[in-house]
């Protein structure tokens, strides 16, 4: 249980120190631009469904050799290929993504990625989150909210 505290901790703390990728579009509510996104990710799911496939990498060859003990009797291990390791893809994933990119583009969205605020700024910064987007400029930041919210700050 401790474990699973600590990583979790590290995780909260991680995300802490993440840029806010989302879609912008200055003086848009937050809440519209959550609902917006929810609708364009369904749209994007619609026109370009979850395509998973089951791959396998290529195997791997371990050579044979020769394993020795202190007394000096040898024998020789046998070469042996490893299979390949499984896995899945979604050969469709970068066109859904696309198609919302567009659906958001539509509806006067731009995608940005805006980085987290140095630890003195979100010190400083009274604790609150951010329900319309500022004008955002190179000093935006942003503080994220144990509540999962975010502040953006603008400098300057």
């Amino acid at each position: 249980m401790k474990h699973l505290t600590m990583t979790a901790a590290v995780l909260i703390g991680l995300g802490a120190c993440a840029p806010l990728n989302t879609y912008y579009k200055p003086g848009a509510d937050v809440a519209s631009v959550q609902r917006q996104t929810t609708a364009c990710e369904v749209e994007a799911l619609a026109k370009v469904p979850v395509s998973t496939q089951i791959r396998r990498g290529p195997p791997r060859f371990v050579p044979p050799h020769t394993l020795c003990n202190s007394a000096g009797h040898c024998r020789v291990i046998p070469g042996f290929y490893e299979p390949g390791a499984i896995y899945t893809v979604d050969p469709n994933l970068d066109l859904r993504n696309r198609v919302e990119a567009q659906c958001m583009a539509d509806q006067g969205f731009v995608p940005v990625s805006i980085p987290a605020c140095p630890a003195s700024i979100a010190q400083a910064a009274p604790k609150q989150a951010t329900t319309t987007l500022p004008p955002l400029n190179e000093k935006s930041c942003v503080i994220r909210n144990d509540d999962g919210s975010f502040q953006i700050v603008t400098q300057g």
